[in-house]
Order: C-alpha cells, then sequence, then structure tokens
C-alpha cells in the first residue's frame, strides 16, 4: 500500500475546493446564498453594525473583494449600508430581517455539514483537525 499524499498545500487546496463547492450547492438550495455570503451574514450577526473594512478584516479578505460581496448582499435585500456616525469615510452594515431569515435558514445545513464532517473523521479527528485549521489560519510566517 502506498503512503498517503504528503503535500499540504495541496490536499489543503483540494479539500476547500471540494467543501467549498458542496457548502455553495447546499446553501443555494435551501437558503439562497454562497459560502461567501454565508461567511459575511455570520459576521455581521457576530457584530452587528460594524464596517466594511472591518468585515474585511473578519473574512480576511481584501476591500475591493467585499465590495463586490456587500454589493450582492444588498441587491438581495440581505444587508444594509449606512454612512458611519463619526468616520465620514466609512459605512456602516447591518443584518436585515431578511437577511437575519436567510441566516437562520442556512443554520440547520450547516450544522448537517458539521455533522456529516465529524462522521467522516470521527469526533477527535475533527476535533485535531479544526484545531490544526486555525493554527494555519492564523499562522504569520
Amino acid at each position: 500500500m502506498s503512503e498517503p499524499d504528503q503535500r499540504l498545500f495541496f490536499l489543503l487546496q483540494r479539500a476547500a475546493h471540494q467543501l467549498r463547492t458542496t457548502a455553495d450547492r447546499r446553501l443555494l438550495a435551501t437558503a439562497g446564498i454562497t459560502a461567501a455570503q454565508l461567511g459575511a451574514l455570520l459576521a455581521l450577526g457576530d457584530r452587528p453594525g460594524i464596517t466594511q473594512q472591518q468585515l474585511a478584516q473578519a473574512l480576511q479578505q481584501r476591500e475591493s473583494g467585499i465590495t463586490a460581496l456587500v454589493r450582492r448582499l444588498l441587491e438581495a435585500g440581505l444587508v444594509t449600508r449606512h454612512r458611519h456616525p463619526d468616520q465620514h469615510r466609512a459605512v456602516v452594515l447591518e443584518l436585515t430581517e431578511r437577511g437575519a431569515g436567510v441566516l437562520d435558514a442556512a443554520r440547520p445545513e450547516i450544522d448537517r455539514f458539521n455533522a456529516e464532517l465529524r462522521a467522516l473523521l470521527g469526533a477527535d479527528r475533527f476535533t485535531d483537525t479544526a484545531e490544526a485549521l486555525h493554527s494555519l489560519a492564523h499562522w504569520e510566517p
């Protein structure tokens, strides 16, 4: 039997692609949003009234990419955008009632998806994988 592939970066890219496309398909079917949109809605649910710049930081994205994401969320009626009370160039983002409803509709699918991953990996490996990915996500070489 050959050894498993040890090219971690390659494996992470393949796994991320597989997980993202599966999550997108399921989330579009159940809540009408993509995984990227879910990430933004979760961040806004956790921190109502954050600026677009803070959202970019929370999602570890460039502000230019967040601008397009926020535009799609605005067009879908999932978020509102208001001028920041103190920073004249900043805007504040908040979930709309519809956005909160979409987030609520997505939560059971998130739970199902995580349960499937836990069953696939086993409880200990699931926890170990989550800890390893957290470390990698916050690694500063």
